[in-house]
């Protein structure tokens, strides 16, 4: 016989100290994030901090079970914020900046696993040892490096594209590497081929297939039915059932992707990028309203056939747009755009609960009470600095070194070669080049000058286009108040920093590591040394990573604004 416990869950009102606790809970989430992101662009610290302090490392007001239910509706949290970074990826300035990427992402997984052997000297660490902590800092905190791109409005730039890319690509070798630690256990005996192959192919083949079947298959579809959306009900054409869409493609790919073997992170950025390339085939199905116009300013020209038709065609096309101009805003707002669905239906509860929760259950897995010991700290700051560097040194990909000792060779190859060339012509071209110099005979010596420099110019002046229309003005008489701006290095350093901080993947391989006894002996009482030496490093780099890119965007932004009247950037392309 079924007992009434077992039959329902007995609803029980709330006892007054649980309503008092998560109020304040989600208040002092939402007022330090907001006072955070005013001054330094880093309010997700807070909530970090916030989390530690209310949690099981600190006062520990919340249960175990509350914990984890907070960790997982926060997850969710995670799941929109990738997703509105893919609504917000260029499907152009993706293609365009994918081998660079690709470079950024590997130079940004190699570099802190190789430095990760460092262990072996510091804490006696074996190599398997050394490989998993390695594992943990390899992968950028997806979570992190967009609420930082999204907070200092930099997601929809090439500098964010790149950034967001390259994040999404350590994520998914962080979560390769979650299931080769998961599956390692305390030896190396259960390695297998299969544990590294099936992961990576995974990944490649879904997003690979999910690509293909867009552009072969769905496409030439969609096409079709854009053509007869005049025939489509009513009701197709609103928000509601735009959202219900847009939702379901987003947990459709999810559930197909993390079924499947690969990231539910990446099949949910994949999500967004599959709305945001939905609603330009929509905006391309628009685009006859401009031909129109062009057709119409070409027309006066065709005199002979049909010259009354045409007029009365004209006459046709004329009077609608005029007399309904929003008809253009219309079909906008029937067909609305990912990120307008998102504004309106989740940005507010994401932004306010979900994303709070999240980086709050990042706090509850800090041991803090274990990590103030002398050996542990000293040696987890050092670990801490080098897996930084190990990061900080993807954005070298972003500069670009001066090319003056190459430009300086080309200039002497150029007049080497002229020199031959006038030496070995023949007598009559060389004649008529002496009448030339004979009737202009001040113009060679600045033009040959000249004709050298605006190649290093042009050169240097790659990285900020705007910038050239009042170089022409400004160059002869300003040129000790203006001079030649050199090369920017705020994206490098926006862009090293941005991948820095660590987080949820991190944490969870450490974990992982630590309960699968690759750290330690299942035995051993406590935490061991090289974990916690590893929580410190990821902790470090969650911490000092926002802090440090919203300092220099705070720099960046008062640059902007100081010279707009010049027309410059400090970020120069990166920024468009």
């Amino acid at each position: 016989m079924v007992s009434e416990s077992e039959a329902a869950f007995a609803y029980h009102e709330p006892s007054i100290k649980t309503v008092l606790n998560y109020t304040g809970f989600l208040l002092t989430l939402n007022i330090a994030n907001t006072c955070l992101d005013k001054l330094f662009y880093c309010g997700l610290i807070g909530q970090i901090f916030i989390g530690v302090l209310w949690g099981t490392p600190g006062a520990q007001w919340f249960g175990q079970e509350t914990e984890r239910v907070i960790q997982q509706i926060g997850y969710l949290g995670l799941i929109l914020l990738i997703y509105e970074g893919g609504l917000s990826t260029s499907i152009k300035s993706l293609k365009a900046n994918i081998l660079l990427s690709t470079a950024v992402a590997i130079t940004g997984v190699c570099a802190p696993m190789g430095l990760s052997f460092i262990l072996k000297e510091l804490v006696s660490a074996t190599s398997l040892q050394s490989f998993a902590a390695g594992a943990a800092l390899s992968a950028t905190s997806l979570g992190t490096t967009f609420t930082i791109l999204s907070t200092t409005q930099l997601t929809t730039t090439r500098l964010g594209t790149v950034t967001t890319s390259a994040a999404m690509l350590d994520d998914v070798v962080g979560l390769v590497m979650v299931q080769i630690i998961s599956n390692l256990g305390g030896s190396a005996a259960s390695f297998s081929a299969i544990t590294v192959i099936r992961p990576v192919f995974v990944s490649i083949g879904f997003a690979v297939g999910l690509l293909m079947l867009c552009a072969f298959c769905l496409q030439p579809g969609l096409k079709k039915l854009l053509d007869c959306k005049d025939k489509f009900p009513a009701f197709v054409r609103t928000a509601q059932f735009a959202f219900l869409a847009h939702t379901c493609v987003l947990v459709g790919i999810v559930a197909g992707a993390t079924y499947s073997g690969t990231s539910s992170l990446f099949a949910a950025y994949l999500a967004g990028v599959i709305v945001s390339w939905f609603d330009g085939l929509v905006a391309e199905a628009k685009t006859p309203i401009p031909v129109f116009q062009s057709e119409d300013s070409q027309e006066p020209t065709r005199n002979h056939q049909g010259s009354t038709q045409n007029s009365k065609n004209r006459h046709a096309e004329k009077t609608p747009s005029r007399a309904q101009p929003q008809e253009t805003e219309i079909p906008h707002n029937d067909t609305p755009t990912g990120e307008l669905i998102y504004s309106q239906y989740y940005k507010e509860p994401v932004n306010r609960i979900l994303l709070p929760l999240f980086f709050a259950s990042i706090g509850f897995a800090i041991p803090i009470t274990k990590m103030f010991s002398g050996q542990v700290i000293w040696r987890g700051i050092i670990y801490a600095i080098l897996m930084a560097i190990g990061k900080m040194i993807t954005g070298l990909w972003l500069v670009r070194f001066s090319p003056s000792p190459v430009s300086g060779l080309v200039s002497a190859a150029k007049k080497l070669f002229a020199y031959t060339h006038s030496y070995c012509a023949s007598p009559q071209t060389v004649s008529k080049k002496s009448n030339q110099n004979k009737k202009a005979p001040q113009r060679p010596a600045t033009q040959d000058d000249s004709a050298d420099v605006p190649t290093l110019d042009n050169v240097k002046e790659e990285s900020q286009p705007t910038s050239r229309s009042p170089a022409p003005t400004f160059r002869p008489d300003s040129c000790i108040s203006l001079p030649p701006k050199p090369k920017s290095l705020y994206p490098s350093s926006i862009l090293g920093l941005a991948m820095v901080a660590r987080g949820e993947v991190g944490y969870l391989i450490a974990s992982i590591a630590e309960s699968q006894g690759i750290f330690s002996n299942e035995s051993s009482e406590g935490p061991s040394e090289i974990y916690l030496v590893v929580i410190w490093a990821i902790s470090l780099c969650t911490l000092i990573g926002p802090i440090l890119v919203g300092a220099l965007v705070r720099r960046v932004k008062k640059l902007q604004q100081s010279r707009v009247d010049m027309g410059s950037d400090p970020l120069g392309v990166w920024g468009i």
